[in-house]
C-alpha cells in the first residue's frame, strides 16, 4: 500500500533544532526501534507483532515480496497510519507524540510519490527548501542528481526516472538524520541506479542512518549493512548478508557434469561435511548439483573416488536473491530476528 503525499505532509514539514545536545557524551541511540508492532484492516493482519531495530549511523536494507508489509510498516513510522497495537520511536522519540520533530529530520521517498506538473524542478527544490528551513542550494542538489540540466523544465514533462531524482533530491534537502527511501531505484536506468547508491553512501559517511526497502537485491546488497526480511507481516530474519548466507546454508552452488549419478552417489555426497543438500538435474550428461558451504575439492573428490567421471563444473556464489527466496518461498527457513 502506498501513499501519495501532499506538499504539507513529510518532506515539508517544518525543520525543528536537533533534540540532542552537543554537551557531554550522548549514549548509543537506535535511529528506529519497533515492539510489537501489529496492524490490522477489518480481517486483514497487515502487521504481526513486528519488532526490530536499526542502529544509529547505518545502513538497513528492509526487503519482502508485494504485500509483505514494508509500506504499512513504513507509513507507521512517520505516523501517517496508527498501528493497531504495539511502540515506535524514531530517532530516539515516539512517533506518535513527536511526529512533526522527527518528519522534519526525516527524509523520505515514498514509493508511488508524484511531482507537481506545473512546477520546475527548481521551484520544487526551493518550496521544499523554505518549508524545512533549510538553506540548501537548489543547483547544488539537482547536480548531485544528475538533473542540473532540467533545473528550469516543468516537471511535467519529466520522466520516470527524471521524476525519481528530483524526489530524491528532495529528500536530501536539510541533511536529515534519517532517510527513508523506499524502491529509490525504480524508474531509473543502470546508471542512475550507480549514483543513487552512490548518494546512498555519501549520506550514510555524512552520519546519516538510511532505510532501504526494496525488492532489487542487488542494490541492498551492494548499500546496506544488515538485511531484515519481512514475509506476511513478520520479521523473519535480520543480519549481515554474509549471515544470511550462512544461516539458510546458501554458500556456493556447485554444478558438476558427470558421465553417471545414481541414489547411493547423491547419499555419499550429502552425508561429507559442510554439504547442505545435493540433488541431480536429468540430461545427457546428468548434473549433479550440490549446495556446499565449505571446500568444493570434497565434494569432486568423492565423485572420483566412486569412479564417476567429473567431465565439467562450475560454481556460483548465492545471491541475496536466493537467500530472500528461501525466507520468502512458502515454508521457506525462518529465523529469529536479531
Amino acid at each position: 500500500m502506498a501513499f501519495i503525499l501532499g506538499p504539507t505532509d513529510v518532506y515539508y514539514a517544518s525543520r525543528v533544532t536537533n533534540l540532542i545536545g552537543n554537551a557531554g557524551v550522548t549514549p548509543p541511540m537506535s535511529a528506529i526501534r519497533v515492539d510489537g508492532l501489529t496492524k490490522s484492516y477489518g480481517q486483514l493482519l497487515a502487521l504481526s507483532d513486528l519488532s526490530f531495530e536499526v542502529e544509529e549511523g547505518e545502513v538497513f536494507g528492509f526487503l519482502g515480496p508485494n504485500g509483505a508489509g514494508k509500506s504499512t510498516t513504513i507509513n507507521i513510522l512517520l505516523d501517517f497510519i496508527r498501528p493497531t497495537t504495539g511502540r515506535v520511536e524514531v530517532l530516539g522519540l515516539d512517533a506518535q507524540a513527536h511526529s512533526r520533530t522527527i518528519r522534519s529530520r526525516t527524509g523520505v521517498l515514498p514509493e508511488g510519490v508524484e511531482t507537481y506538473d506545473r512546477l520546475t524542478a527548481r521551484q520544487h527544490l526551493e518550496f521544499a527548501i523554505e518549508s524545512k528551513g533549510a538553506a540548501d542550494d537548489p543547483l547544488a542538489l539537482l547536480e548531485r542528481v544528475g538533473l542540473e540540466d532540467a533545473i528550469d523544465k516543468k516537471a511535467g514533462g519529466f520522466s520516470k526516472g527524471m521524476s525519481q531524482r528530483l524526489m530524491l533530491a528532495m529528500a536530501l534537502v536539510g541533511e536529515p538524520d534519517l532517510l527513508i527511501l523506499d524502491e529509490p531505484s525504480t524508474g531509473l536506468d543502470p546508471n542512475g541506479a550507480r549514483e543513487m547508491r552512490d548518494i546512498v553512501r555519501e549520506e550514510n559517511a555524512r552520519g546519516a542512518t538510511v532505510f532501504f526497502s526494496s525488492h532489487i537485491m542487488e542494490q541492498v546488497e551492494a548499500v546496506c549493512d544488515r538485511v531484515g526480511i519481512l514475509r506476511e507481516g513478520e520479521m523473519v530474519a535480520i543480519d549481515t548478508v554474509s549471515g544470511l548466507r550462512e544461516s539458510v546454508g546458501d554458500g556456493t552452488t556447485l554444478r558438476v557434469t558427470v558421465d553417471r549419478v545414481d541414489d547411493d552417489d547423491l547419499q555419499a555426497v550429502r552425508s561429507l561435511p559442510d554439504v547442505s543438500s545435493a540433488t541431480s538435474e536429468d540430461g545427457q550428461p546428468p548434473t549433479l548439483v550440490v549446495q556446499v558451504d565449505g571446500s568444493k575439492t570434497a565434494v569432486l573428490g568423492e565423485l572420483e573416488e566412486r569412479g564417476i567421471d567429473v567431465q565439467d563444473f562450475s560454481t556460483r556464489e548465492a545471491s541475496l536473491e536466493d537467500v530472500f527466496q528461501s525466507y520468502t518461498a512458502d515454508g521457506g527457513t525462518e529465523v529469529h530476528a536479531r
